[in-house]
């Protein structure tokens, strides 16, 4: 398998993870509101950490995939706008073909915007800067849902693990 193909299953997987947890929320109640709730006041909201999170994903594929990807700007306003974009993302992903991303060993040069310049090859760019901060807001949208009161366990982060479940033996 290339990195392309694990990084395809890997944030196929977490936007199912954040779809699960978006459907939670609306079956326990939760509004639209609920995209304003922060952990700490210097932290992004909800809102930011979905957004964020789907981006990682069109910020990857633009830059290790054919073409370079619009990223989302506009706040979400609504839990139906957040179901949306995952549901554009997760479509989006599954028609950028693996086999059409980068060589694992091209160079990737990175300037972020305050400035910090990071140059690494493909793998090592998907490996070490995008899935560590896509969990990062995946993580962060299913901690601020949880401090909201949202009944939630690691099975939920982690139900895609459901396809590897097998009886107990004997």
């Amino acid at each position: 398998m290339s990195y392309a193909d694990d990084t395809t299953t890997t944030f196929t997987d977490m936007l199912g993870t954040l779809e699960r947890l978006l459907d939670k929320a609306e079956a326990g109640g939760m509004d639209d509101a609920v995209l304003d709730a922060k952990l700490a006041e210097d932290m992004y909201p909800l809102e930011t950490q979905f957004r964020v999170a789907i981006n990682q994903v069109w910020l990857a594929l633009g830059r290790v995939g054919p073409e370079e990807l619009p990223l989302d700007e506009e706040a979400y306003t609504s839990l139906a706008d957040v179901r949306d974009r995952l549901h554009a993302v997760r479509e989006g992903l599954a028609v950028v073909p693996p086999a059409s991303w980068a060589d694992p060993e091209a160079e990737i040069d990175m300037t972020l915007p305050n400035g910090m310049r990071f140059v690494m090859n493909a793998r090592e760019y998907i490996r070490d800067w995008m899935l560590p901060n896509f969990y990062f807001h995946t993580t962060m949208a299913y901690a601020l849902l949880r401090h909201k009161g949202l009944d939630l366990g690691k099975g939920d982060f982690v139900g895609h693990m459901a396809r590897y479940a097998r009886a107990p033996e004997g």
